[in-house]
C-alpha cells in the first residue's frame, strides 16, 4: 500500500492503482530528478521508498529504496505532508503556504493562510488534509480555529478551536478527521488531544500524562515534557498518539486507559526524542517518526505490536535532524 502516514483506508486504494502504474513523483517526471544518485539512505528490514522533509536542510526529497535520492527540492518548514489520490503532493512551504503540487514539481493548487481576515494578525499552520469531496481541511494555530477551503481558495466553514494556553507556533500540531466526521486534535502547548464535533464541541478529550517525571525544555532525547505532536482514530475506535517530547506512542481507549505504549528506550539500540507523526498499519504494526534523536538514531522507525523493530530509515545526508513528517511507500 502506498500511503502517508495517516492516510484513511478510504482513500488508499486510489493511491496503490498509481503506485503500480508508476505515476506518482517519478524521476523522469520531475524536473529535479537525477540531481542526486549517490546512496544517502540505510535502511534496515524491507526497503521502502520515502517522501520526507525536513526543516532543518529546507529540504523536501524521495528516496528510492536502494537508498538513493530520486528527486528533492527546496522546501520551508513543514509540519505536515500528504500524498494524494491523484499522484500530487500536498504539502506547505513556510508556516502559512499551503500548496498542492504535480508530478512535475508544479503548483495545482495554493492558500496562504495570511490572507483574509487573518492579514495583519499572527498566523501558523501545522496540520492540512483533503478532504474526500475536493476541499481542503486547513488548521490555524493563533486564530485557533479548523477551516474547510474549496478548491475556489473560499472558506466554507470554520470551527473554534478550545486552547487553554495560546501560543502562535503551537496551539496546534498535526489533527486529522475521523471516520465519524469529528476532528482529532494534537494541542501541543495544552499537552492534550481533543476531539471537537462539526460545531467545535469538545466531545473527547485526553491529557498526556507525563509519567511522574518533571518537564525539561528543548527539542532533543535529553527534553521530556508532553507536548504532543499527532493523534489518529484507529479501527478499533481507540486513539494512536505521537507524544512529541514525551519520546513516546500511546494507544489509549475510549475511556482514557493505555492499551499500549513504546516508550522513550523500549526499543533496542534506539533512543527515542520528539515523536511526531504514527501509523498503524493493516497488519497491525506501528510506524512513528523519530525527530531530533540525532544521527545515531533512525528517522522512521516500524515496530510490530510486540515492540519489535521491523523497519527504519536513516538518512543524515539528504536530510538533518528535523525531519517530522514522511509518505512512506510500502513494498
Amino acid at each position: 500500500m502506498a500511503t502517508s502516514i495517516h492516510m484513511p483506508h478510504c482513500r488508499a486504494t486510489a493511491v496503490v492503482l498509481l503506485a503500480a502504474l508508476g505515476v506518482f513523483w517519478t524521476a523522469a517526471g520531475n524536473p529535479a530528478a537525477g540531481a542526486d544518485s549517490v546512496r544517502t539512505a540505510v535502511q534496515t528490514g524491507t526497503p521502502r521508498r520515502v517522501i520526507a522533509a525536513d526543516s532543518s536542510r529546507q529540504t523536501l526529497a524521495a528516496i528510492a529504496a536502494d537508498g538513493s535520492v530520486e528527486w528533492k527540492r527546496p522546501n520551508g518548514a513543514i509540519h505536515d505532508l500528504h500524498l494524494l489520490p491523484n499522484g500530487n503532493l500536498l504539502l506547505q512551504d513556510g508556516w502559512t503556504r499551503i500548496l498542492e503540487v504535480d508530478a512535475d514539481g508544479k503548483p495545482v493548487w495554493e492558500y496562504d493562510a495570511q490572507g483574509g481576515d487573518n492579514a495583519g494578525r499572527p498566523v501558523e499552520v501545522h496540520a492540512f488534509e483533503r478532504l474526500p469531496d475536493g476541499a481542503t481541511m486547513i488548521v490555524e494555530s493563533g486564530p485557533a480555529r479548523i477551516l474547510e477551503v474549496g478548491r475556489d481558495g473560499k472558506v466554507r466553514k470554520s470551527i473554534p478551536l478550545v486552547v487553554k494556553n495560546p501560543a502562535v507556533h503551537s496551539d496546534t500540531r498535526n489533527v486529522r478527521p475521523t471516520a465519524a466526521g469529528t476532528y482529532l486534535v494534537a494541542h501541543e502547548r495544552d499537552g492534550a488531544v481533543r476531539e471537537y464535533d462539526a460545531t467545535g464541541k469538545v466531545i473527547w478529550e485526553y491529557d498526556v500524562p507525563l509519567f511522574g517525571k518533571e518537564p525539561k525544555p528543548g527539542h532533543g532525547p535529553e527534553a521530556f515534557g508532553n507536548q504532543v505532536y499527532s493523534a489518529v482514530r484507529l479501527a478499533n475506535g481507540n486513539t494512536l498518539i505521537g507524544t512529541g517530547n514525551g519520546h513516546g506512542v500511546l494507544e489509549v481507549t475510549p475511556g482514557k486507559e493505555i492499551v499500549w505504549r513504546i516508550d522513550q528506550h523500549d526499543l533496542p539500540g534506539i533512543t527515542l526524542a520528539w515523536v511526531t507523526q504514527v501509523r498503524r498499519l493493516a497488519n497491525g504494526n506501528t510506524q512513528l517518526i523519530n525527530c531530533h534523536a540525532g544521527p545515531d538514531n533512525p528517522q522512521i522507525i516500524e515496530v510490530t505490536p510486540a515492540k519489535q523493530v521491523v523497519w527504519t530509515f536513516k538518512d543524515f545526508e539528504t536530510f538533518g535532524d528535523s525531519l517530522p513528517v514522511a509518505v512512506i511507500l510500502d513494498p
